[in-house]
């Protein structure tokens, strides 16, 4: 085991080791990696005026006064030093029983004397205080006179702290670790070839830098190599993933000849509208990979309605022409539903190979999820055993071990961040060779996001809405405002009245009025409609807001309203059985029922051309790419559509930049780009649910474009140089303690 894996408690002692291990900080590496936020200037204090009461604060500031008086009321005595930054005071406040207590205080609170003070900001008779705070004096609490004089000229770490570890603990923490640590101690995952190449420090260089600079310079110059090596390591996982995808053999599954009988030509003769120019080039550039003895590995990325599901048809289509069978893995029961729906409706009597009035090139599209019926069950799994169906669509139960495919060339991966890597990999074993892939995602990501997320994957981008498409009008409604939410429900009436169709959207299913924080809507809230649901809440005075709308509540009040009368309002959560989800969608899409009360579990891929209007309440509390999605389910059909964004966030505040920006642009590459520019780094990678915490600390993927672009170039290199790294075992082994398989779920994550 090496120095960076002991535990904290066997170096420090399990009475420092405990509160170390509440900030997630178990073992030296851990320690190690826990990086300042940020560096004091002994010359550069703290602007007082800032302090918010409540907050728990580190501030930097200089000795005033200080003076010692006994209590007159109670007994004991009490010191009452003032701290200042040159313009506002703070007041700092310690009791003892005896004044002789309070005296070491007294004698290190010297007026001149600058420090670190930490603690809650609290307030007595309109003066700001800190109660018993932690604090350490620069260039006094040193062993000698000249580490004072060291202490006192050089940067100041300051860490991710807690009210029972200041960061001045942690500090000496790190530096108990850290200073016996020599150059055979730390594991350095980046090659001294890649290290020369780009002038960066070795790593325990880097970790003095780091947490002991002796200037600015210092601590930049090493956070820039570790901004690297959190970029090298990950980028070389992915190497090594598109090498070994390389290396793997697939059924080639190359398209029909002019004049051969063709199910893909046939589809295409019957397809009511042209393919938009990116579909076209998209079309073609996974049909020439179909074509190879080696697996596709494609993502395809594009717009919300800008086609994707008719390019993954046409695709499965030339396996079916081969011989071959194809998988669609859809994340919900609805949505799978809804998938085998549109893809028997696109290919009409091409869906019924086999059975009376079907077509002669025809197959079938079978529908496998874990609440259909032992009788329909046992037809699907025969229809997909025997290769009747050429097409399987199917939730998570395709993954089941009783699931065989005659020859699975194929698989489509709709919506890829609801799915882990050993789901992926389940479902692409059941090939007798490695099947094909092809992920669809609906959520636009950056380039450098796709680049770093889904590294082990070529991307194609859909941009073009296909024609006929009318846009979408959104707009935010004040939800305290009675004369705007008045008017939400007569245009909903109007778009009813014209023959449309609405949803309303809520974040929870069922009413609690004694629900108002963010943690415990959490608690309520649909979680597998949501899986990111309230993430963005945190640090927005979540707790001030009020409840969250919910569906069963909201469906009660808009079947009262007056503007509603007579219009038929529908229900649609998570909680419902499959049969009941599918009739109330089914109710929807034929007009039976004109409003659709539903949590996000309509988010993806349900489509209903004649739903025009969409109300989301609590909009303020989802993600940009969430409510992009959401947004996308109306305006499907010739009807232009609206998007009616109900928000109670502050004027000003992040979440009211969330719904603003919405509001201005359809662009969703803009849109998730500003989404994640909002979201913290673990949120964009979807770091691993085990309790450990992301390997990510310093890179930020938005930011680090060409920290990211260098990374992916070295790493490549060495990975073909080396492709199971044979010749670089820190770096293997750094691969293997970030990206176990509990980790590796982060990889397909945006």
């Amino acid at each position: 085991m090496g120095r960076e894996d002991e535990k904290l408690s066997a170096v420090l002692g399990a009475r420092t080791a405990g509160p170390l291990g509440k900030l997630g900080l178990h073992t030296v590496g851990d320690l190690l990696r826990h990086y300042p936020r940020r560096y004091g200037d002994p010359g550069t204090l703290t602007d007082m005026d800032r302090l918010a009461l409540g907050e728990h604060v580190t501030v930097m500031a200089r000795v005033a006064r200080a003076t010692v008086r006994p209590m007159r009321s109670r007994g004991g005595a009490l010191l009452q030093a003032v701290v200042t930054d040159g313009s506002h005071e703070l007041q700092l406040t310690f009791f003892a029983r005896r004044p002789g207590a309070l005296r070491p205080h007294e004698d290190k609170l010297r007026p001149g004397r600058t420090g670190l003070f930490t603690g809650v900001v609290s307030e007595y008779r309109g003066q700001r205080q800190l109660t018993h705070p932690d604090y350490v004096l620069v260039g006094v609490d040193a062993d000698d006179a000249e580490e004072a004089m060291f202490e006192a000229s050089r940067p100041i770490p300051i860490y991710p702290a807690s009210a029972a570890v200041p960061s001045w603990r942690v500090q000496r923490a790190v530096r108990t670790v850290l200073d016996p640590l020599g150059p055979d101690d730390v594991a350095d995952p980046v090659p001294l070839e890649v290290r020369a190449r780009l002038g960066l420090p070795d790593r325990l260089d880097a970790l003095r830098r780091v947490h002991v600079p002796t200037d600015a310079g210092e601590w930049q110059q090493a956070r820039d190599r570790f901004r690297f090596e959190e970029a090298f390591v990950l980028q070389a996982a992915l190497a090594q993933r598109r090498a070994r995808a390389a290396e793997q053999e697939a059924t080639a599954r190359p398209p029909r000849e002019p004049g051969e009988p063709s199910l893909l030509a046939d589809f295409d003769a019957r397809l009511p509208f042209e393919l938009t120019a990116g579909q076209a080039s998209v079309g073609a550039e996974v049909a020439r990979e179909l074509a190879r003895a080696r697996p596709m590995q494609r993502l395809l990325q594009g717009e919300v309605g800008s086609g994707k599901t008719v390019v993954a048809l046409r695709a499965m289509l030339q396996v079916v022409d081969a011989g071959g069978q194809a998988a669609l893995l859809a994340p919900t029961e609805v949505l799978a539903a809804q998938h085998a729906r549109t893809l028997r409706q696109l290919l009409g009597p091409l869906a019924e190979g086999g059975l009376l009035g079907g077509s002669e090139n025809g197959t079938r599209v079978a529908l496998l999820t874990g609440s259909l019926g032992a009788a329909a069950r046992k037809e699907a799994l025969l229809q997909a055993a025997s290769g009747e169906a050429g097409i399987v669509v199917g939730t998570h139960a395709l993954l089941g071990e009783h699931v065989q495919f005659a020859d699975l060339g194929l698989v489509v991966v709709d919506e890829q961040h609801r799915f882990g890597v050993e789901q992926r990999d389940a479902l692409r074993a059941k090939g007798r060779a490695a099947p094909h892939l092809l992920v669809m995602t609906a959520t636009p990501i950056p380039r450098t996001v796709a680049m770093t997320v889904f590294g082990d994957l070529e991307t194609s981008s859909l941009t073009e809405v296909p024609a006929g498409r009318s846009g979408i009008t959104t707009h935010v409604v004040p939800a305290a405002n009675p004369v705007w939410m008045d008017r939400t429900w007569a245009r909903v009436r109007e778009e009813v009245d014209a023959g449309h169709r609405a949803y309303v959207v809520c974040p929870r299913i069922h009413p609690d009025p004694d629900v108002g924080t963010a943690s415990g809507a959490g608690a309520a809230a649909e979680f597998d409609d949501v899986p990111d649901f309230l993430e963005l809440t945190a640090g927005e005075a979540a707790s001030d807001r009020p409840p969250l709308r919910a569906v069963l509540e909201v469906a009660d009040m808009l079947r009262t309203l007056p503007q509603l009368e007579g219009v038929e309002v529908g229900v649609l959560h998570g909680q419902m059985a499959p049969a009941d989800k599918d009739a109330v969608m089914a109710r929807f899409a034929a007009g039976e029922v004109q409003v659709l009360v539903s949590t996000t579990v309509i988010e993806v891929g349900v489509d209903v051309p004649e739903a025009t209007a969409m109300v989301v309440f609590d909009a303020d509390r989802f993600g940009l790419s969430q409510l992009h999605q959401l947004r996308g389910r109306v305006g499907r059909g010739s009807a232009p559509g609206l998007c009616l964004l109900v928000s109670t966030a502050e004027p000003g505040t992040p979440a009211a930049a969330r719904v603003e920006a919405l509001a201005e642009t359809t662009d969703g590459f803009r849109l998730a780009t500003l989404d994640l520019e909002l979201r913290s780094e673990g949120d964009v990678l979807g770091a691993a649910q085990s309790g450990r915490s992301s390997s990510l600390r310093l890179l930020r993927v938005v930011k680090d474009a060409d920290v990211i672009e260098t990374a992916r170039r070295e790493a490549t290199a060495v990975v073909e140089a080396d492709p199971e790294l044979h010749h670089q075992p820190d770096l293997r082994a750094a691969i293997a303690a970030q990206l176990d398989e509990e980790q590796e779920e982060f990889l397909e994550r945006a």
